[in-house]
């Protein structure tokens, strides 16, 4: 009874696995089967999961499972909607805090909205900007701003870090002012071939970003639209990177019944 499957007869949410997949009940003891999206069965399913919990490409899953191409690439779309809604618990304790840039290469773009500008204002004014928060020795949680601004990146820290945590972040303007929000605020100031000492660092948060950017990369662009689904697939991988591969298969699969039991949770 840890994960919230609603009943669909009374919209009770105490429920347990009873036999073959099924549910009961806890008040009205109804049985029934989740129903798993685009009418794909519980077997297609776990295979299709199985492949994607290896790395396997889109067309590669396609070939695996006998599913058509256009079918797998919908099924992996409703994966990561579903990841979307996994957010980590509120952050306690040390966390870094750091912000990055996303997306194609300044030389391979089509236009450029603003026109010329300086080489100052490329990754700003064409890449999708991206904040994310690392619990030392926990979790990470990353979500696509609109801004870098102080007024973003305060709110969601308050959003997603209990008051008292102490926070590391670079020398960026944007984060003073956190010590008067009821956090310990620690800065590291960055030079060239120094990037901390013992604890006084981000280099957790920093590892993140580039294992981000480099799955990125490997899919060989991405809409900008896309973009924060992407990041919710890898921010769940990161945190379940510990997992087997039947681990991470069975994880996967109570995440889609709980999505498709709960569709605007």
């Amino acid at each position: 009874m840890t994960r919230r499957h609603r009943c669909p007869h009374c919209q009770y949410t105490r429920t347990w696995v009873v036999r073959r997949a099924k549910r009961r009940c806890a008040r009205c003891r109804y049985e029934w089967r989740p129903r798993l999206p685009l009418r794909l069965t519980r077997h297609q399913w776990r295979a299709l999961l199985r492949c994607h919990a290896q790395g396997l490409s889109a067309q590669a899953i396609a070939q695996e499972t006998g599913l058509h191409r256009q079918r797998v690439l919908r099924a992996l779309m409703t994966l990561r909607q579903a990841m979307v809604r996994e957010v980590p618990p509120l952050f306690r304790g040390t966390v870094e805090v750091d912000e990055t840039y996303v997306g194609g290469r300044w030389r391979n773009r089509r236009h450029h909205p603003a026109g010329r500008i300086s080489p100052q204002g490329r990754g700003t004014i064409w890449k999708t900007p991206v904040f994310g928060i690392l619990c030392r020795g926990g979790q990470v949680w990353a979500q696509v701003v609109p801004d870098i601004t102080r007024q973003t990146l305060h709110t969601l820290i308050r959003r997603r870090v209990a008051p008292g945590s102490t926070g590391w972040s670079d020398a960026l303007r944007f984060y003073t002012g956190l010590a008067t929000k009821g956090y310990v605020h620690r800065l590291v100031r960055h030079s060239p071939g120094h990037y901390g000492r013992g604890t006084h660092h981000i280099n957790g948060l920093e590892g993140f970003w580039g294992y981000l950017k480099r799955r990125l990369a490997a899919k060989g662009g991405i809409r900008r639209t896309r973009r924060p689904l992407y990041l919710a697939e890898y921010v769940w991988r990161y945190n379940h990177r510990r997992l087997s591969i039947d681990q991470h298969t069975t994880q996967l699969m109570h995440l889609l019944e709980q999505h498709t039991q709960n569709p605007g949770g």
